[in-house]
Formats: C-alpha cells, sequence, structure tokens
C-alpha cells in the first residue's frame, strides 16, 4: 500500500452519495495514457461497484467509518425533539433532507430520520415516507458496519431509539 493511502482493500468506508461500501481491491488502470490508482468500493446493497481515484478519494468525500463517538452523536440528534414543521414547502425541505442524507454526515442522516419520523398512524406523503427510509437505511448501514451487526438488527436499534424519544 501505498504512503499517500487512507484505505487499504476490506476497508469498510462511506462515499457521500452512496453510503457504505467495503473496498475490495487497489487496481492501478489506464486511463487517457496516464496510470492511475483507484479504489475499487462495492456497495453490495445497491449492487453498484465504483472506481474512485486514490489522488482523488479526499476531495469526494470518500470517509472511513465514523467512530463510536460520532455515531452516539447522531443517535442523540435521533433523541432530539424534532423541529417545529415550518410553513417551507416540502419541495424546499425535501431538497434540504436530500442534501443532508447525501453529506454523508451520520448526524446530518440522523436529523432527516427524526424529523421524517413518524408514529405508526400519522398521516406522511408518499414522498415523504421514501426519504425516510433511505436516511434510516443510510444510517443503519453505517451502525451495522461499525458495530459489526446486520442492517435489520441496526434498524431496530435506531427505531427503539426513535420510539423511546416520542
Amino acid at each position: 500500500m501505498g504512503k499517500d493511502m487512507a484505505f487499504a482493500a476490506d476497508d469498510y468506508v462511506v462515499y457521500p452519495s452512496h453510503g457504505v461500501g467495503q473496498i475490495k481491491a487497489i487496481e492501478k488502470q489506464e486511463i487517457a495514457g496516464d496510470m492511475l490508482e483507484m479504489y475499487v468500493v462495492s456497495f453490495e446493497q445497491d449492487r453498484l461497484i465504483l472506481r474512485v481515484p486514490v489522488a482523488k478519494a479526499p476531495k469526494s468525500g470518500m470517509r472511513k467509518l465514523s467512530s463510536k463517538d460520532k455515531i452516539q452523536t447522531a443517535m442523540n440528534a435521533l433523541k432530539a425533539r424534532p423541529r417545529p414543521k415550518r410553513t417551507v414547502m416540502w419541495s424546499r425541505r425535501a431538497q434540504e433532507y436530500e442534501a443532508k442524507i447525501n453529506s454523508g454526515d451520520p448526524v446530518s442522516i440522523a436529523e432527516v430520520v427524526r424529523e421524517l419520523h413518524k408514529g405508526e398512524d400519522a398521516e406522511q406523503s408518499y414522498s415523504e415516507r421514501q426519504m425516510y427510509r433511505a436516511a434510516l437505511e443510510r444510517l443503519a448501514r453505517e451502525v451495522a458496519a461499525i458495530e459489526r451487526i446486520d442492517e435489520d438488527m441496526a434498524t431496530e436499534k435506531l427505531q427503539k431509539v426513535l420510539a423511546a424519544a416520542a
């Protein structure tokens, strides 16, 4: 492994727009006459393979899994009171939530989960449910990878925190 590489094969990483993936290999590839080292990142849940040039990885926002402290901060964000529903149109809020989900920051993602979490009987639009699921899934996958549990167990854990806070 080169000294400038932040990641190794088998490392779990978070790529902002795709969530948790695993580095399957580091390969050299010729692109436009240049030899580039690439991280080959697999996102199994999406059946996606991403090749990220080693030199561009830091700028891409690719990072190691969050620390236990950072995840605890995200858990605490789940417990906080949701902000009062502003009269901002859903399309504007949806853009804001989408940006938070794609930031890759677990605390921002937890805020989206908290804001969109509804009890079983609450009315929620299809797009709100979709966005809630996307945020919950993204957060659960990182919790699962950090705690070495499966995604369903991580989702249950997050839902228990939400239910206790409600």
